[in-house]
């Protein structure tokens, strides 16, 4: 399970209560040094997230999604589709773009089994946050699902709207991790849960400035986190024995689920572990 946080910056994120990730993060892997793409913007980081190559390549430069090539590089649900379709496929979001682009197709594409969408600027972020992760966790407690992206944009709407990284979007942080557990309170319900093998990925897609924008390339704006939790992280090394970008985070979920990429494809990102990795 793969969950996206929109526009938390890393030192932010450490100064405010997060219960449920703290936990995840100290039972799990955790870095808050990764680097994301540049332009520091949601369509070209989100696309990278999903995708694992950079900007060059899936061709999204800016929020319009113009020059896309999906075709190309699909996101990582999608390659799961079409290696793997005896899988289940799960995402939720509430930016529309990631899933209702018109030629050429969303990086969230209709190939995914399951697809929950409703619309942030009509409902409310706080709000549409809320239904994302209520019926994603819905979902998650108790269907056929193996791979999943669960996608919060209130952090971010919130910090836009204040022209800030202030109180108000701290609270919006916070609601965030009340969604993640959740959603991972979900997956420990699932009856088959002892005999599943989870890797829960978060991360976000870009930080910010002091005013709430963002884009360029200071550290606050293209610094991110990135949590992973589950068994198979007792032997990742140390966060920070390497760089961390991006781009590894569809990797390494596509190796968890046993769907490693072809050579050929051209991905960018490498997992987080590799076999020789000293623990």
């Amino acid at each position: 399970m793969l969950i996206g946080i929109d526009g938390v910056r890393p030192d932010v994120l450490a100064e405010v209560s997060t219960p449920v990730m703290d936990s995840l993060a100290a039972g799990g892997w955790y870095t808050a040094e990764a680097r994301t793409t540049m332009p520091s913007v949601s369509g070209p980081s989100w696309s990278s997230m999903l995708t694992g190559v950079w900007p060059a390549k899936h061709g999204v430069v800016d929020n319009s999604f113009e020059g896309r090539r999906y075709a190309e590089y699909p996101g990582f649900l999608t390659l799961v589709e079409r290696e793997r379709p005896d899988l289940s496929t799960f995402a939720a979001l509430d930016w529309m773009p990631l899933a209702s682009l018109d030629g050429g197709g969303p990086v969230l594409s209709g190939e995914i089994d399951t697809l929950v969408a409703v619309d942030g600027y009509e409902l409310g972020w706080a709000e549409a946050d809320s239904v994302v992760a209520s019926r994603a966790a819905q979902h998650l407690a108790s269907a056929a699902v193996d791979a999943a992206f669960v996608y919060l944009g209130n952090p971010d709407e919130t910090s836009h709207r204040h022209a800030s990284i202030g109180a108000e979007y701290r609270d919006a942080i916070a609601l965030s991790d009340r969604h993640v557990g959740w959603l991972v309170d979900a997956l420990r319900a699932r009856p088959a849960y002892a005999e599943e093998d989870w890797l829960v990925l978060i991360s976000t897609d870009h930080g910010r400035r002091e005013d709430g924008g963002h884009g360029g390339d200071s550290p606050e704006e293209m610094t991110i986190f990135i949590l992973a939790s589950g068994p198979s992280t007792g032997g990742w090394p140390a966060a920070g024995s390497r760089p961390t970008h991006i781009v590894d985070v569809p990797v390494t979920a596509l190796h968890h689920l046993g769907v490693p990429p072809d050579p050929g494809a051209g991905l960018d990102g490498e997992r987080l572990a590799r076999p020789g990795d000293d623990p």
